[in-house]
C-alpha cells in the first residue's frame, strides 16, 4: 500500500475512533452490539435522559455508523458499519462481558501508576 493511501486510511480511522471514543457514545453503541433498540431503551440502559441519547445517535447518524428503522410508533437503531460492528463486537467480547470469557485481557483501570 502506497504511503498516500496508508496516510488517507490512517486519518480516516483516526476520526472513526474519535467518534467512538466518547464515553456516552460507546455505551450507546455497546448497547446496539446486542440487537436494535430504541431511544427509550437506550436511555433506561446508559442511564441517560433521552434528548442526550437522541443527540448522540444524531451524531453517529451523521457518520453512518448506526441507522434507524421504523417500527409502527416506534424508531428502532442499529449499528449499520459491518466493520464498526466487528470492532464493537470485539471491544463487547473483551470488556464487557463476565471475567471467565475475558482471562487475560487488558483491565479498564482509572489511572495508570
Amino acid at each position: 500500500m502506497k504511503i498516500e493511501a496508508m496516510t488517507e486510511t490512517a486519518e480516516r480511522v483516526a476520526e472513526l475512533m474519535k467518534t467512538l471514543s466518547h464515553p456516552k457514545r460507546l455505551l450507546i453503541l455497546c448497547n446496539l452490539v446486542e440487537g436494535e433498540r430504541s431511544v427509550g431503551d437506550l436511555a433506561r440502559l446508559t442511564d441517560m435522559r433521552e434528548t442526550a441519547v437522541s443527540q448522540q445517535l444524531a451524531l453517529l447518524r451523521r457518520e453512518g455508523i448506526v441507522a434507524p428503522r421504523r417500527e409502527a410508533q416506534s424508531i428502532l437503531y442499529r449499528l449499520a458499519r459491518p466493520d464498526v460492528a466487528e470492532l464493537l463486537g470485539f471491544l463487547y467480547a473483551t470488556y464487557c462481558t463476565p471475567s471467565e470469557t475475558t482471562e487475560g485481557a487488558a483491565p479498564i483501570t482509572e489511572s495508570v501508576a
